[in-house]
């Protein structure tokens, strides 16, 4: 394994699918920190927070669920494209998800700002594929 990834970002309702991702995460040795958050909005807050300094680093990756609820995987992408290039700049959003809707994954690819959509549970191989595409260094 080369060079770490900074953070990944888990955005999803259910905390199983949290812990067994970050543990897939953590397995793998491929991010110094991962952080989860039960929804959107909450996630949006997370990258909108304040730190000292002004602006909090925007994580590497980020995996989003579709279907929460306050406020849905849909709606974050809303809210995310909204805010300013600093905090999504170079950011890979990934969809994670269980849904077998063909209509949810060709929203995701017409959106600019989703770069994949695999399938929960997120494994070593979709992991993988992930950082082969998006941050070979790491898997070097």
């Amino acid at each position: 394994m080369g060079a770490k990834l900074r953070e990944i970002l888990l955005v999803d309702d259910q905390e199983a699918d949290n812990f067994l991702h970050a543990r897939v995460i953590r397995k793998m040795g491929c991010a110094e920190t991962v952080t989860a958050k039960l929804n959107g909005r909450e996630a949006i807050d997370y990258l909108t927070r304040e730190v000292e300094g002004g602006i909090p680093l925007p994580p590497d990756i980020i995996f989003l669920d579709l279907n929460m609820p306050v406020m849905n995987g849909w709606e974050f992408l809303d809210a995310y494209e909204q805010l300013d290039s600093e905090q999504h700049a170079e950011v890979v959003v990934v969809m994670l998800t269980t849904s077998l809707n063909p209509d949810d994954r060709e929203n995701a690819a017409k959106r600019g700002i989703v770069a994949g959509f695999e399938r929960k549970p997120l494994t070593a191989e979709s992991l993988r594929k992930v950082l082969l595409e998006h941050f070979p260094l790491v898997l070097e």
